[in-house]
């Protein structure tokens, strides 16, 4: 797999092949998972959240199940509070996928079950948050992903 360069800090991250697949290790899941395009951003993004903005890996979670309208669908990472509430949604593409309207529509739909305050979207050139305002019924996009003590 062409291993992207993304708009994120270099992360160190674990690589292995088994079975002439490529695999990468998922801090989170702590196992090996198959190295996807849109696993090398998340595994870039978490690293990232954790290492340099100030996120607790024991807070986070990838691949979370949810049931919607019947359906069964998964949740890319769910960060949640020291409460174990979620807090925030991040959503992630492959490098080659555009950020599109359909994206941020997929994670509103996901935010309807966890009702977390912020939604980050990325395909690891491009990243976008908003934070939720329920009591106003609205949202607004912040320059940056915040540090986790700042949520």
């Amino acid at each position: 797999m062409n291993k992207a360069k993304l708009n994120l800090p270099d992360a160190n991250l674990r690589l292995t092949v088994e079975n002439g697949k490529e695999l990468i290790f998922d801090a989170l899941r702590r196992k090996y998972v198959a190295l996807t395009p849109e696993e090398w951003v998340r595994q870039n993004f978490v690293s990232y959240l954790v290492n340099h903005k100030g996120f607790l890996a024991g807070l986070m979670n990838n691949e979370v199940s949810l049931v919607q309208n019947g359906i069964k669908r998964r949740c890319d990472t769910i960060v949640s509070d020291r409460f174990g509430k979620p807090l925030m949604i991040v959503e992630y593409k492959a490098p080659n996928v555009e950020i599109t309207q359909k994206v941020f529509d997929q994670i509103v739909r996901y935010n309807y079950v966890f009702h977390a305050k912020y939604l980050v979207v990325s395909n690891g050139l491009s990243h976008y948050c908003c934070i939720i305002n329920y009591d106003l019924g609205n949202y607004s996009f912040l320059k940056e992903i915040p540090m986790y003590s700042d949520l």
